[in-house]
């Protein structure tokens, strides 16, 4: 698979005949290996690895109802009180981030109320803080942990 722009992560990958899936941590399952499942599973290591967020708090595709349509989230970092520190969408490497990726991430923050944003195709990754009370966002360097 293409490298992407976190560290190198040693990944369970099988290949059962119908191509290859990688071992998912969180949801303790083998997952088709796709370009966006790729950036997903790195993201997914780097969260853990490198913001030394618990996976127990993590949570990967799950469906919430917005708007009575059912949509999908990528990941979900939790806090221990059950509230939501952060909200990331993934995408493919050769979808170029753009205004129609955070349209699509502000929509599933109406319902989860996060924190924090991270956009990211594997290459390229925006961090946004969410100031509710103010109702407006300030884009970050980085995630906040704390």
């Amino acid at each position: 698979m293409l490298q992407l722009e976190f560290p190198n992560y040693t990944f369970k990958i099988k290949n059962n005949g119908n191509g290859d899936y990688i071992f998912d941590e969180i949801r303790k399952k083998y997952i088709k290996l796709t370009k966006e499942e790729w950036v997903r599973q790195n993201c997914v290591k780097f969260l853990i690895n490198e913001k030394n967020f618990p996976s127990v708090l993590i949570n990967i595709e799950k469906t919430i109802k917005i708007n009575k349509l059912s949509k999908r989230y990528d990941i979900v970092v939790y806090k221990p009180d059950g509230g939501i520190k952060l909200l990331v969408e993934c995408k493919s490497p050769e979808i170029k981030i753009n205004q129609k990726t955070f349209d699509q991430i502000a929509v599933y923050n109406m319902n989860l109320k996060s924190e924090q944003l991270m956009v990211t195709n594997g290459l390229e990754h925006y961090y946004c803080e969410i100031n509710y009370e103010n109702k407006c966002y300030t884009f970050l360097k980085d995630i906040k942990t704390k």
